[in-house]
């Protein structure tokens, strides 16, 4: 047999939500009705006059050709404007924007393009797996920084050991946060930035949950902390503002250096997204945001109810502050059983498919991510199904 795996790839470990996949298939194979609460997928339309402007832009005679990797000037234009009139943040789009094919290819290309084999970089644990993998595969290490819920879920900066070898070349941060959903202030990123500044670090930042803030609240962008430009990156995505996840469209933008490499590598790589996609993702950054409002709304309230059913059946999970997730710790009479054990009784004894906290890192054992991705009928059905094993 050829031996067709490199040793990045034979040395990646099991992807641990692989599990809860195949047997979500086989339930459903069997014809079960599972209420898949799994992956982050969301179920809500974009926006029409997104589409609209899709479809228009699909019969635009040359927009069949290859695009541009760094992204069409309109877009990049659309993207800066975007970014002074929300956080007042002033970018130049020829030097510190780039469009991503989706903020996930994003980071992937980035740690490419930014670390050598060897080097290593702090990380949130538990994290979205996009947040580590791509590093792994690269050669680079990742270090923990712990998120528990004694700290709200940000990261103890006093308490992050920089006096090792390699030394830290960069922090990784995402707020609000997959999956623990926490939100961090302007304090807090302030506080982030200093310590990359005083330490010779680069900062990077996924805001993909930027806009789905519930209660009022608001996250702010890393970019909006003085002296945050000279040192940092953030990745913005479409996927959840818009509910433009299939479309796989987002940007970068901030430090020039840091862009540029990114820029540089997406040069040998790809042509960038589909033009229409591009001219679509115009109109979603500059055209009405009440869809926005709209599907923030959606998920507080698919939150409230879920939360409200949980309860109800002895199961207390804490109102999520953003992103369309519950960060929910185990039952007490069951937590000893662990994170992946409890998601496996879930789907075999309730129908429901749900992410277990340790595919998030180790300090994610002990919970459990639900999303927010059916409507509230559908939540309530949940609920009662897992009364069943309650």
């Amino acid at each position: 047999m050829i031996n067709c795996k490199s040793e990045r790839i034979a040395g990646l470990p099991p992807y641990i939500f692989e599990r809860i996949s195949r047997l979500n298939a086989q339930a459903r194979a069997e014809g079960r009705d599972v209420i898949d609460l799994g992956m982050g997928n969301p179920d809500l339309p974009a926006p029409p006059h997104v589409v609209a402007k899709l479809k228009e832009a699909v019969d635009e005679p040359g927009v069949h050709r290859y695009s541009a990797s760094k992204g069409i000037g309109v877009l990049r234009q659309a993207i800066v404007r975007r970014y002074a009139k929300r956080f007042d943040v002033s970018l130049d789009p020829e030097k510190e924007a780039v469009v991503v094919i989706g903020s996930k290819e994003g980071l992937c290309h980035f740690a490419s393009a930014a670390f050598n084999a060897g080097e290593s970089i702090l990380v949130p644990n538990p994290s979205y797996p996009a947040h580590y993998f791509p590093f792994h595969i690269v050669g680079v290490r990742t270090q923990d920084m712990p998120l528990r819920a004694e700290n709200n879920f940000l990261p103890d900066l006093a308490k992050i050991n920089l006096k090792v070898e390699p030394k830290p070349k960069a922090m990784l941060l995402s707020f609000p946060h997959n999956p623990t959903t926490a939100v961090a202030g302007l304090d807090f990123l302030k506080e982030a930035v200093d310590f990359c500044r005083r330490n010779n670090l680069f900062l990077i930042h996924d805001l993909a949950y930027g806009e789905l803030v519930f209660d009022g609240g608001t996250a702010p962008s890393i970019l909006q902390v003085p002296g945050a430009k000279e040192i940092a990156i953030e990745f913005y995505s479409l996927s959840k503002t818009y509910n433009m996840a299939g479309w796989r469209v987002g940007f970068a933008v901030g430090n020039e250096e840091l862009v540029g490499a990114l820029v540089k590598l997406k040069s040998y790589y790809d042509y960038g997204v589909f033009t229409p996609i591009q001219m679509a993702a115009v109109a979603a950054l500059n055209g009405p945001q009440e869809c926005v409002v709209q599907t923030r709304q959606t998920y507080q309230k698919r939150r409230d109810v879920l939360v409200s059913c949980l309860k109800k059946i002895g199961w207390d999970v804490p109102l999520s502050p953003a992103t369309m997730y519950l960060w929910a710790p185990l039952p007490e009479k069951l937590r000893m059983m662990g994170s992946l054990a409890f998601a496996t009784l879930l789907l075999e004894k309730a129908d429901v498919a749900v992410s277990p906290g340790v595919g998030f890192g180790q300090y994610g054992e002990g919970f459990v991510r639900i999303a927010l991705v059916e409507n509230e009928q559908r939540l309530r059905q949940a609920a009662r199904n897992i009364a069943k094993i309650l």
